[in-house]
């Protein structure tokens, strides 16, 4: 009780303090900074400054976590970067590939829509959080955190052991959503405002994103006996790995349903009746996705010229699609690959350098 009093007492602080950043400064920019600072305490303080205040993106309520919570920057930072990362695998076939941009805002003018993919950086860095500092605290990286304390699963076996070091979960997720949640908690916005909503629908995927980590945690094992024999178990509480994340993710993201406000204009609904509530698991949007086929600073398109496709796909990666109908050009690319390996007693394995020559097609 104690524990939730504090987590409680700490977000009203922080739900007080009113943000001075702009829109555009996010706190995904951390993914891209060097933590290498945090790592020698005598570094903290920069004269009479602390580094918290100079660190880019972060609202007022996530620059007090920062002085509170200092040690824990390097795995928001390494969170965020694993999203970053993510994002653009599961779009790398996408007009829309997650690209980034060379300044705070890290995905551009494309997190101002309340579209889709905004709903999806949203989620996927919420969960990266997660992930990172519920590892961190395992590795004993966190002085506020340790291994996990979860509960034995009911259906363990009665003979294995239950208290490996396993990954805190737990603390990964309140950890999270306070700090990433602060930023839209620090505003009072009217209701029917377009800020409300906005603020709504971050809030709302931020924690898709989060129980895409909690509610898939699994139980690893590892045996103990003569000779391998497995006789005895000792298990834990494991993350999933990111990829299965980023994969659960990206099927929301295609199942997303878009939302408008009720009449009193306090709460979210569906704008279709015809299709389920959203759970909290699953993504919102408000807006349509601006079209991605063309360059566009606005709206932070940077459109599809130039992107390799795939000529006999007829899927999002098909020539067809990813060049939105404008064509393509054709040219070889020479591949030097390894091949004709051979293993070698005892131990190691020479290969040969082989050349081929392959189709490249790239948008018109």
């Amino acid at each position: 009780m104690a524990k939730k009093q504090r987590w409680y007492s700490l977000g009203l602080l922080l739900v007080c303090v009113q943000t001075l950043v702009s829109a555009l400064d996010m706190w995904w920019n951390l993914g891209v900074h060097r933590f290498e600072t945090w790592r020698n305490p005598q570094l903290y303080i920069l004269g009479t400054q602390p580094l918290c205040t100079q660190l880019k993106g972060l609202s007022a309520g996530q620059t007090r976590f920062c002085q509170l919570y200092h040690d824990h920057m390097p795995s928001i930072g390494r969170g965020a970067q694993a999203g970053i990362g993510e994002c653009q695998w599961q779009f790398r076939f996408r007009r829309w590939n997650c690209s980034t941009v060379d300044d705070t805002s890290v995905f551009g003018p494309i997190v101002n829509i309340a579209s889709r993919e905004a709903g999806f950086t949203h989620a996927i860095s919420a969960a990266g959080v997660v992930h990172a500092v519920s590892r961190s605290c395992r590795d004993g990286e966190l002085a506020s955190c340790g291994c996990s304390r979860a509960r034995r699963p009911k259906n363990l076996h009665r003979d294995w052991i239950w208290g490996g070091c396993g990954d805190n979960i737990e603390y990964g997720y309140r950890f999270s959503k306070a700090f990433v949640d602060v930023r839209e908690k620090e505003k009072n916005h009217p209701r029917h405002s377009r800020g409300l909503a906005r603020m709504m629908m971050n809030l709302h995927n931020n924690e898709a994103g989060r129980r895409s980590v909690y509610n898939y945690a699994k139980v690893a094992c590892k045996c103990h006996g003569v000779s391998g024999s497995c006789s005895l178990k000792t298990c834990w509480q494991q993350l999933p790995s990111f990829r299965e994340v980023g994969n659960r993710l990206k099927d929301r993201y295609d199942a997303a349903t878009e939302v408008r406000f009720n009449r009193r204009g306090t709460k979210l609904v569906r704008k279709n009746k015809k299709y389920n509530k959203a759970s909290k698991e699953d993504m919102i949007y408000l807006d349509q996705s601006p079209d991605y086929c063309e360059s566009n600073p606005e709206t932070g398109s940077v459109g599809t010229l130039g992107r390799e496709c795939n000529r006999n796909s007829q899927g999002m990666d098909g020539c067809t699609l990813m060049c939105c109908g404008r064509g393509y050009n054709t040219f070889k690319r020479k591949l030097v690959e390894r091949c004709n390996c051979k293993f070698y007693w005892c131990c190691y394995v020479r290969c040969k350098t082989c050349e081929r020559i392959v189709d490249v097609h790239t948008c018109k």
